[in-house]
């Protein structure tokens, strides 16, 4: 197993040392952002089936334009309902996998010091 790096004391380092390094995952943090990004994307696709419905009416005044138009409403929105469980789900997926790291890594530091403590060797 490799040696830890020793740290840089300072204000500021250990923001600095956290990025340059990967002691600290940042990853829960990005993925929020990256997350409403995607809400984001969804629900301008939302609003663009909306616009498209509404195109329909505009385009075609009659009833049968009407009758167009709400299936294509009702099918978009159940298209967007269906992408935003999936994106979720997609998110979720990745903070598990790396929570995952985050305890393993956590497991192998108390197994460390636990060999220490007891006077073997770390592997």
């Amino acid at each position: 197993m490799r040696r830890p790096l020793n740290q840089p004391k300072g204000a500021g380092s250990a923001v600095l040392w956290d990025l340059l390094t990967f002691e600290h995952l940042m990853t829960n943090q990005v993925i929020h952002i990256i997350y409403w990004a995607g809400l984001a994307l969804i629900a301008l696709g939302a609003f663009g089936t909306m616009g498209a419905a509404v195109g329909l009416v505009i385009r075609d005044p009659s009833v049968i334009g009407l009758l167009l138009a709400i299936p294509v409403l009702i099918g978009g929105f159940l298209v967007m309902g269906a992408l935003v469980l999936i994106w979720r789900s997609f998110c979720e997926f990745y903070v598990a996998i790396f929570r995952i790291s985050e305890d393993l890594s956590v497991l192998r530091d108390s197994v460390d010091a636990e060999r220490k403590r007891s006077g073997i060797a770390p592997k």
